[in-house]
């Protein structure tokens, strides 16, 4: 069954074009035409891969799986962003024909990205993903929002001023920027130094440790389904997707060594550092931010393994990590919007008024923290088991130990906001919308699914590397 994967970046992009020309009186069409342009979207690509899920027969599979699979991630999470802000009430002066515009043309960014086949042109969508993603911050237009984008701007700066090198010592190099060529012409080393300037700036993209800086100011300073936006699947594509895609190349070379080193010690440092600092936050988004930190050292540990069963570690938690974070992060806008607050010192007792809020955050931090048998207790178990097989006993161990790190503030968390007597002054308020819900609870149910049915996805994750 071969798919036309192009069409998942034009058709958002031309829906994009359109909605500028709708008058802002009917901001219902805009929405409606955001929300048909990606439902349209994952239902096909759901369909391709639910197709080889149930039939486990992947003799007539074309498609890279690799990439189709980062097009359903990135049209499921685009799709739960803007019905969620189709019914989250925004300020009323937020230009409703930008804002969804923005969106789609990240999703189609994001689309061109994970199908490029070069690095100048992975390079070029990158940067439109960065300049819509700038934009996007400052939707709602207060002050808090503003800096958080200056900050986003000039902190990612340098990022783009490495890859732009690191290309261009490709290019001298290979004549091209093809990653077939790269992949099946010998290393040297000019190769090595133009790989690692590259994954140095895509690392800072990603707000890796020690580049974090910019990550929690930016999420919690978003207009809330922005901050799930980024942090779902944004930050992803535009710097750890780019990470693992460079690691499947090097893969082919039985590469490791220094820059393998390298990458281990950053996502060590990622994962501990996001976790003790997730620990002591006051606020709920910024404490998901300092999450969101952490579980990307994990993705970083797998694929600096360069082994097989790294890469498909790497390329599940990534996937994962979008399903729960943007669960978590949108759980937050709920709460934020019906106690005007995500200050966690200042809440409690949610869960008697907020039910479904508190459940689908259980199964989202419960995924997170790796418990079975939910989809997260799986990618990570790959995790450790990588780093074990390669001979990183340390990291595995550490990998585990952080595990509870993450349960722990987790706990506390959920304790803060949701366990305990309910404050009088919340007595009035209710559970979220039910149309605010339903993306939530979707999401929940994909992370119970690839959990549970973890012996029928695995196969899919495999021909990622075929």
């Amino acid at each position: 069954m071969a798919i036309d994967l192009i069409s998942y970046s034009l058709v958002p992009l031309f829906a994009a074009l359109i909605i500028p020309f709708i008058p802002r009186k009917h901001r219902r069409i805009t929405e409606i035409i955001a929300n048909i342009t990606l439902l349209s979207g994952i239902i096909n690509l759901g369909y391709v891969i639910i197709y080889y899920l149930v039939l486990n027969d992947y003799t007539s599979y074309t498609s890279d799986a690799f990439t189709t699979l980062m097009l359903f991630t990135i049209y499921l999470v685009g799709m739960a962003i803007t019905f969620f802000s189709t019914y989250y009430e925004v300020e009323k002066d937020t230009n409703f024909s930008s804002y969804y515009s923005l969106i789609l043309v990240s999703v189609s960014a994001m689309c061109s990205l994970v199908m490029s086949r070069d690095f100048f042109t992975l390079y070029i969508f990158m940067e439109a993903l960065s300049v819509c993603s700038f934009a996007l911050i400052t939707s709602d237009s207060k002050t808090f929002s503003i800096e958080a984008a200056i900050k986003y701007f000039f902190l990612t700066f340098p990022a783009s001023v490495l890859i732009i090198f690191g290309i261009s010592l490709l290019m001298i190099n290979y004549g091209t920027f093809d990653f077939d060529t790269i992949k099946f012409t010998s290393m040297n080393f000019l190769t090595f130094v133009s790989l690692s300037f590259i994954i140095l700036g895509f690392l800072i993209k990603a707000g890796i440790v020690p580049f974090h800086f910019w990550t929690p100011d930016v999420y919690e300073g978003s207009y809330s389904p922005v901050s799930a936006y980024m942090a779902g699947i944004v930050t992803k594509v535009g710097g750890i997707y780019a990470i693992i895609k460079i690691v499947m190349l090097l893969s082919s070379y039985g590469f490791g060594s220094n820059l393998s080193k390298l990458l281990l010690f950053t996502g060590f440092l990622s994962v501990f550092v996001g976790a003790i600092a997730a620990t002591v936050q006051k606020n709920m988004k910024r404490m998901l931010a300092y999450s969101s930190i952490s579980q990307m050292g994990y993705i970083i540990l797998a694929a600096a393994t360069f082994s097989p069963i790294g890469i498909i570690a790497a390329v599940f938690h990534l996937i994962n990590h979008a399903t729960f974070k943007t669960v978590l992060f949108l759980n937050s806008a709920c709460v934020e919007k019906s106690t005007g607050t995500t200050n966690m010192d200042e809440l409690k007792g949610l869960e008697h008024r907020m039910p479904w809020t508190s459940w689908t955050s259980i199964i989202a931090l419960f995924s997170t923290a790796g418990l079975p048998p939910l989809s997260g207790f799986w990618s990570k178990l790959l995790i450790i088991l990588a780093l074990w097989q390669s001979g990183h006993i340390f990291y595995a161990v550490a990998a585990l130990i952080a595990s509870v790190f993450t349960l722990a503030y987790f706990t506390i968390m959920q304790k803060k906001v949701f366990f305990g007597k309910l404050p009088e002054k919340f007595n009035d308020i209710k559970e979220a919308k039910y149309q605010l819900l339903i993306p939530v609870v979707v999401i929940s149910l994909i992370i119970i699914f690839t959990g549970v049915f973890f012996n029928r996805v695995f196969p899919y994750f495999e021909r990622i590397l075929s």
